[in-house]
């Protein structure tokens, strides 16, 4: 028989409220006994004495086993957590950003205290990508996982490329709607997919990286040029985050604009919608497509996590045990789609093969390989140009794995 859950709720957002709509209509052993909240004095449609602004009411609290987070504030949200799992509590969470900055120590933290911390609504909402490659690829040789893990740099893309709606309208468009933030930066930049990434690669690859060493290139500087270009090679701009074994030894990381083939599965995802590719090498190729977010979405993630702790579920980090199995590397060469005004981006960036360049007065491209530390190096340079980069192997021919340069001098 499963065990009851007692919950003690940080947050009652648009997740939070998500969660509480889908609680309500299950009949199990389930009980929210305090949410903790920022702002006491906007209007809940609960009872005022299920609330609280003092989080010790829920930390502190021994008839609440399990914490649900759900803040935005990345120090705070651990330090709920951290403390959570330390006093037993098993812990559900939804912070993309905490949990990637964080995520060794808080698998540290699980194996020494054995509570539990799960967040399947981290990465994309609704689809059930962790549980998948904890269990299901436990024993399967990934290629490569990526996709579309932010729906609102999607929502954008979809609108320039479908509509011809300009980037800053669909962007104030997407703000309206409530897909993008007032500061777009953590979804146009590329950022929150970054966080997304770094989460999932730690359960395909059992590779803890630092999301600061990850390159994010967003699409902030699109432009109608790109746009224009890509319509007429019937291609699309995405934002795809992508994790890739290079060999035996190595795993590269990055976000950036890519540029689909209408053969692809992402070349039909649109608006706010995500999507995840895995490729394996007896599985083949895999595709879970579905909403990214929103409150009903994200909570039926939430949901499924507090569920499978009715059953003492937890990951067991196995890959990550591996210690030396893998190794995060920058060293990997692919081909990227650069427009650009500055001639001296382009001899900066140390292209080692180009494979088209055009230059007229009001629109300059260049396509050809290039390394991805070079990109790293030169990532403030690109985006004070105003250039617009893109990972671009379908213009060439040449995959990126056959592009991949052996890191063999790391350790």
């Amino acid at each position: 028989m499963s065990k009851k859950i007692t919950i003690g709720l940080f947050g009652f957002g648009v997740v939070g409220q998500g969660l509480y709509d889908i609680i309500k209509t299950k009949n199990l052993n389930l009980e929210i006994v305090k949410i903790a909240i920022k702002d006491p004095a906007k209007k809940r449609t609960l009872p005022a004495e299920l609330f609280t602004t003092d989080k010790n009411e829920l930390l502190n609290n021994p008839e609440i086993n399990t914490i649900i987070e759900l803040i935005n504030d990345t120090e705070a949200a651990y330090d709920i957590v951290s403390t959570a799992l330390k006093s037993g509590k098993n812990v559900v969470s939804a912070s993309k950003k905490m949990l990637a900055t964080y995520l060794d120590e808080l698998i540290a933290i699980q194996h020494e205290v054995g509570s539990s911390l799960l967040y399947e609504g981290s990465v994309c909402g609704s689809i059930p990508i962790i549980r998948n490659l904890e269990e299901y690829y436990d024993n399967e040789l990934l290629h490569s996982i990526s996709g579309i893990f932010n729906g609102s740099s999607n929502y954008i893309l979809s609108k320039g490329y479908l509509e011809n709606m300009d980037y800053d309208t669909a962007l104030k468009q997407a703000q309206d709607l409530g897909f993008a933030e007032t500061d777009p930066t953590m979804d146009v930049g590329g950022f929150d997919a970054k966080y997304k990434l770094v989460i999932a690669a730690a359960h395909a690859y059992g590779v803890i990286v630092d999301p600061e060493d990850v390159l994010n290139i967003g699409i902030q500087n699109l432009s109608a040029e790109d746009l224009k270009y890509t319509r007429e090679k019937n291609l699309k701009i995405k934002l795809v985050p992508v994790a890739k074994e290079l060999d035996d030894k190595h795993v590269a990381m990055f976000v950036m604009p890519k540029l689909v083939a209408e053969q692809e599965f992402l070349y039909n995802v649109e608006y706010e919608y995500n999507a995840v590719i895995v490729q394996a090498a007896f599985a083949d190729q895999q595709f879970f497509f579905g909403k990214g977010a929103g409150g009903h979405p994200t909570g039926a993630a939430v949901f499924s996590d507090i569920a499978a702790l009715r059953y003492d579920y937890h990951y067991e980090y196995k890959k990550a045990k591996l210690r030396g199995a893998l190794q995060f590397t920058n060293d990997i060469e692919f081909n990227v789609y650069l427009r650009y005004s500055d001639d001296e981006l382009v001899d900066a960036l140390k292209f080692e093969h180009i494979y088209e360049r055009y230059i007229s007065d009001s629109y300059k491209f260049v396509i050809g390989k290039i390394n991805l530390q070079n990109l790293i190096d030169n990532q403030h340079r690109i985006s004070a140009n105003k250039a617009f980069v893109a990972f671009a192997d379908q213009l060439t021919g040449v995959s990126l794995a056959s592009a991949a340069k052996q890191a063999a001098n790391l350790a």
